[in-house]
């Protein structure tokens, strides 16, 4: 049943990434449909961006379409877990922020941006969020299901009995502080969403949206929710009795959006200035540090979790073996095994 479940939504996720990709690829071969305004941004900045963004995509529908291979229970465990660390992170706040941000807008009454067609059609904007809320539902989804075959040994297990890698305390000395930093930007990022006008220019606050300020209450609540999770690894003791999968989803989904959509966006932006001379994409004051400082937590968590995770993978396999060898003449041998590491799952 859950082999049947993976292959389904893995499927689905596929499908729902092809509309964006035939977008993307007619925008960079120079077919402008449904764009609007087409003097908004330079010609380069147009061509690079979507040429960036279809890459995205088209890895995102190649990872969907590993896990419901066979192949892809063997793959390094790398390979699948970083490209959708960063899925996680780019679409999760933003399909929040879009259907939170177009409900309130519907509430309210207040003047929604992606209704005007003022830059896309609206039918544009139907087809790319639409098959976003879609990709990020079935994308994430396989791969839950996808780490409870692979990894559920671990995911089940209770911090409280979660061995002692031997660097936990290295890691707080790194981790800790960088789960204070999202907290604190998590935070900031709340209180734009309320309203606040906390060290933003004129301008940027006169060019907020309902969408942006959903945006900005999903990204710092992610934020929160993560610094939370990993706190809450780092010092197992605080819940003893929670299963590892809660903070470690919370931990993932957090950091990645503070990495992807935070630190990514002010990195692209910075590159825009790049192509773009005299351009001024990158904000000032604090958003433009506040973008700088979650992609250096981000990177932190990413390089701490890295490791910490191999460590746990180690040495679960390490201290399955012999259980595993006693038992190998019945059929729940397969099973103790696969509940920890394999070589590739490092």
């Amino acid at each position: 049943m859950n082999s049947r479940r993976l292959t389904v939504l893995g499927r689905i996720a596929v499908f729902a990434c092809a509309p964006y990709l035939t977008l993307k690829l007619l925008w960079v071969l120079g077919f402008d449909i449904g764009v609007v305004d087409t003097h908004r941004v330079s010609r380069a900045v147009w061509v690079a961006g979507n040429a960036f963004t279809f890459l995205l995509d088209a890895i995102a529908a190649v990872v969907a379409y590993t896990l419901t291979r066979p192949a892809g229970r063997r793959a390094p465990a790398w390979l699948l877990a970083f490209p959708l660390w960063m899925a996680s992170g780019l679409l999760v706040p933003l399909v929040t922020g879009v259907v939170g941000g177009s409900l309130a807008g519907l509430v309210t009454g207040a003047d929604n941006p992606m209704s005007r067609g003022d830059f896309l059609a609206p039918w544009v904007i139907g087809v790319v969020y639409g098959g976003f809320i879609i990709e990020g539902g079935t994308l994430l989804g396989a791969f839950a299901v996808y780490a409870h075959q692979r990894w559920g040994g671990l995911l089940r297990r209770p911090l409280g009995a979660l061995p002692d890698t031997g660097t936990r305390a290295l890691q707080r000395i790194f981790l800790a502080p960088a789960a204070v930093l999202l907290a604190t930007l998590g935070t900031v990022r709340i209180l734009w969403g309320a309203g606040s006008a906390l060290g933003m220019e004129a301008a940027e606050v006169a060019a907020g949206t309902v969408i942006s300020s959903a945006s900005e209450w999903a990204q710092g609540l992610f934020t929160l929710l993560g610094a939370a999770g990993i706190l809450l690894l780092l010092f197992p003791r605080l819940r003893p009795w929670l299963p590892v999968r809660i903070p470690l989803a919370l931990a993932w989904v957090g950091s990645a959006s503070a990495f992807a959509w935070g630190g990514t966006l002010w990195l692209g932006q910075a590159v825009t200035d790049g192509l773009s001379p005299g351009a001024s994409a990158v904000p000032g004051g604090l958003p433009g540090l506040v973008g700088a400082l979650e992609l250096c937590a981000g990177l932190v968590v990413l390089c701490g979790g890295a490791f910490t995770l191999c460590e746990l993978t180690t040495l679960c396999e390490l201290t399955a073996a012999p259980r595993t060898q006693e038992r190998s003449a019945f059929s729940s041998t397969h099973r103790h095994a696969r509940e920890c590491a394999t070589a590739d799952d490092r």
